[in-house]
């Protein structure tokens, strides 16, 4: 169980930090409708993605991709990507090194 608490990240999109230290965090993001998204954005962290349950489109640097159960993939440090939800469903975010702003 997590100590850290679930936060909305926007519309129908709530985040948890699962686990954490300075070299590397876990987060999960819960995507609870079809449109949800993941803005645009960019952030100086190694971003794995993987997709436990849903569908996604994803966009990296402008090239865009779908996923779904199973699938996973690395985000480039300062890479602009964001994600729309295509069905419900969780992704798991890692992060090298730690975002302390999700602290």
């Amino acid at each position: 169980m997590s100590k850290f608490p679930v936060v909305s990240t926007g519309d129908n999109v709530t985040r948890q930090v699962l686990a954490d230290s300075p070299e590397l965090m876990m987060v999960r993001f819960d995507f609870q409708a079809v449109g949800a998204e993941g803005a645009l954005h960019n952030h100086p962290h190694v971003q794995s993605t993987h997709v436990e349950t849903g569908r996604f489109r994803f966009s990296i640097d402008g090239k865009e991709f779908e996923v779904g159960p199973g699938d996973s993939f690395v985000i480039p440090s300062n890479a602009v990507h964001g994600a729309v939800c295509l069905e419900p469903g969780t992704l798991l975010d890692c992060f090298a090194p730690r975002r302390d702003d999700f602290l």
